[in-house]
């Protein structure tokens, strides 16, 4: 059945649900998406959402599942603040990490678009102080704005150098202090011939943005995404005093399962256009359905990024190591992670910081998407497998998802 025709038949199901039972308007939606099926499948995630969640001791989580640019089904868990025993609700702000790089390279092919500059330029056209940076593979002229894009450029993958030091800051807050140690980095593979997740290459790329603009690359993506996208509850860094009752606090679970308590606002500093992000989950729905689109809101969209631009950015570039007996294949696009299983398509990102969680994973061709967010993260970890992450992540691509593909 095409897409259309599921529409018109939805259509034609609520409004005889309208007449026979009073159901509330989001219920509706739920009870004939994709029918009987559909519920007793959701039934089965809840359960194991519910059960994965307190096997691990999480704290808290918050899920969406989008079809057709509308929320079908929703969860929450647990708790936002332990201490002042408030829990996960519709508002619940979550910092969302690394899915900033997102944003970053949205923005990156905004300028892209407006001519004002080309993914094959060398990152020393505007950033001429990286001309100090070891590399034993060329010139330093050879790494261009595609590099950083697909992480492919050879740079570190931390912003620091230094790892697990008690006296080692949370991110770097000056541009001043990631110059300084340029002299003391070195490329660790020829660019362009492998992938490796880099920080410090999408906060060159952020510089970037702010060069070529004079906007601080926070008010470049309000002003050119948050506004157009009515995303009016995300900010990056310290937390709004209007949004503060809305705050979740995250925690690391320790191997005893006690909970500690994470910085309650953590700021990124020159790393924001890494992983500056916090919103609550609505907000990033309305991210999410501008990424699959709508015809009623084609018009504000394209004044993000035309679809084109946005469809170049999830072809691959390059392959990730994977594990070679999985079914499961990974590549990178530009900034976004497509990944591949038994012929089927996702655009995904995830997220981990400051004991903060999430993911996010689309699939175009069907209009479908889910976003899952977390305020824990276990400091020891078994089985990838075994995780709560991973189990939640598995059921929604094998079992929910398919769904909605057409057959």
């Amino acid at each position: 059945m095409t897409r259309a025709a599921k529409r018109n038949l939805i259509l034609f199901l609520i409004c005889g649900l309208m007449v026979v039972q009073p159901l509330a308007a989001a219920e509706k939606i739920k009870a004939v998406k994709a029918g009987k099926e559909f519920e007793k499948t959701m039934g089965e995630f809840r359960a194991l959402y519910n059960e994965a969640l307190a096997k691990d001791k999480m704290v808290g989580s918050s899920f969406r599942f989008i079809h057709d640019n509308e929320v079908i089904a929703k969860e929450f868990y647990g708790l936002a603040n332990v201490e002042q025993n408030r829990k996960i609700d519709e508002n619940s702000l979550f910092h969302w990490a690394s899915i900033t790089k997102t944003f970053t390279g949205i923005a990156i092919m905004q300028l892209r678009d407006k001519g004002l500059l080309s993914l094959d330029d060398p990152i020393i056209k505007y950033i001429p102080e990286l001309r100090q940076v070891h590399n034993p593979y060329g010139d330093m002229g050879e790494i261009t704005i595609r590099h950083l894009i697909t992480h492919t450029s050879g740079f570190r993958g931390g912003t620091w150098p230094w790892k697990d030091k008690p006296w080692q800051p949370h991110e770097p807050l000056h541009f001043s202090q990631l110059v300084a140690m340029f002299p003391y980095t070195e490329i660790e593979f020829k660019p362009g011939t492998q992938w490796s997740y880099s920080n410090p290459g999408i906060v060159f790329l952020g510089r970037v943005i702010e060069l070529l603009t004079t906007d601080d690359w926070e008010v470049y993506i309000n002003k050119n995404i948050f506004m157009p996208l009515e995303m009016t509850r995300s900010y990056f860094d310290h937390t709004p005093y209007h949004l503060w009752k809305d705050k979740t606090r995250s925690y690391t679970i320790d191997k005893d399962g006690k909970l500690i308590p994470a910085d309650p606002d953590v700021n990124t500093g020159i790393t924001v256009s890494n992983g500056g992000l916090n919103c609550p989950v609505g907000d990033f729905v309305k991210y999410m359905n501008f990424l699959l689109g709508d015809t009623k809101k084609q018009e504000i969209y394209d004044t993000v990024l035309k679809r084109s631009s946005l469809e170049e950015m999830w072809r691959p570039a390059i392959a990730q190591p994977g594990d070679p007996n999985s079914d499961m294949k990974s590549m990178m696009g530009l900034t976004f992670f497509i990944q591949e299983r038994n012929g089927v398509r996702l655009i995904w990102h995830s997220g981990g910081q400051n004991a903060y969680a999430s993911y996010f994973f689309i699939h175009p061709e069907s209009g479908t998407g889910y976003v899952v967010a977390y305020n824990s993260v276990p400091e020891v970890r078994g089985p990838r497998e075994e995780s709560a992450y991973a189990r939640i992540n598995d059921f929604v691509q094998t079992k929910i998802m398919p769904l909605f593909f057409e057959k």
